[in-house]
């Protein structure tokens, strides 16, 4: 009864051919096979060396939306760290991770579609919710404390990756916004989505070998921090391509990847990876393993500012 509801409102919204690019996205459970496909279809090694293993938290927790793609990117995240060698993972949905001495155990975080509710747009105070024993006042002031953590972390050169969802996690926060490169606007449908290469000689950009990567994702739209342009942008989608905007944009294209420092620490946001058959092209699994060897400081590579334009 659900999925039908749901195809009758695409149907009302939304073209034939876009309803049938969504339903080739069915949602389908992580198995053995499907990790066996990734690990074959990963890199099996750095583009550059690496001097040591980082460690990282790998941080999946949500509170709002449920992205069905979580567990499929934390088998990705294990993979890239098996097959390659080249850093630790821990996984945790533990907010108490982000104490001040935990966070001290880590060199990068990985953040995997922390979508919280939208009400506060605030996941640590939604976690807390469930502490009964806390004032709602002690609740705000403890999710304050955690995202300082956090802001902390990355500012005294803690890496910090986060795909998809993972920049709805405190998306009313103006500081988590500048650290991020910006906030969560809204989405239009599912439907394919071309996202091109900035700058093909780019060495976080080579993994697409100068080609569009073309799927079927939620085009994610972006405020806040994002209209500074504070960072260094890897890939894009216009404008004119995409299906029932809300409202007409500012600019001709949009970006949906790109990379930031924040003071001592450096930032890669990714947003394609809605859903996990974007993951079968290894040039994806390529542009986030080279990403996080962004994060952990081994690519050297231009992330200056584009700045407003």
């Amino acid at each position: 009864m659900k999925k039908t509801f749901i195809i009758f409102l695409l149907a009302a919204f939304i073209s034939p051919a876009v309803i049938a690019q969504v339903e080739s996205q069915k949602p389908f459970p992580l198995d053995d096979a499907w990790k066996q496909k990734i690990y074959d279809l990963a890199p099996a090694k750095t583009t550059v060396p690496f001097t040591q293993k980082p460690k990282v938290l790998l941080f999946s927790l949500f509170t709002g939306y449920e992205h069905w793609v979580i567990p499929h990117g934390d088998a990705v995240i294990e993979i890239l760290a098996d097959k390659t060698g080249s850093f630790d993972v821990t996984q945790s949905n533990d907010i108490a991770m982000f104490e001040k001495d935990r966070l001290h155990e880590f060199d990068a975080i990985i953040l995997n579609n922390n979508c919280s509710k939208g009400d506060h747009r605030n996941l640590f105070y939604d976690a807390l919710l469930d502490n009964k024993d806390m004032t709602d006042a002690e609740r705000f002031a403890k999710a304050d404390e955690f995202e300082k953590n956090l802001l902390e972390f990355v500012k005294n050169g803690g890496g910090l990756m986060a795909f998809h969802g993972g920049i709805v996690m405190q998306n009313n926060s103006a500081e988590f916004s500048e650290m991020l490169g910006g906030s969560f606007d809204y989405h239009p449908p599912q439907q394919k989505i071309e996202l091109n290469v900035v700058d093909k000689n780019h060495p976080l950009a080579k993994a697409f070998k100068g080609k569009p990567f073309v799927h079927i994702d939620e085009p994610y739209m972006f405020k806040n921090a994002y209209f500074k342009k504070n960072f260094r942008p890897l890939l894009y989608m216009e404008f004119a391509k995409i299906q029932k905007m809300k409202h007409e944009p500012i600019d001709k294209v949009a970006y949906v990847s790109w990379i930031k420092r924040y003071g001592k620490g450096r930032v890669f946001y990714v947003s394609p990876s809605h859903n996990a058959q974007s993951y079968e092209d290894p040039r994806l699994l390529q542009f986030y393993m080279d990403g996080l060897q962004y994060v952990f400081g081994d690519l050297k590579c231009d992330d200056s500012p584009i700045g407003a334009q």
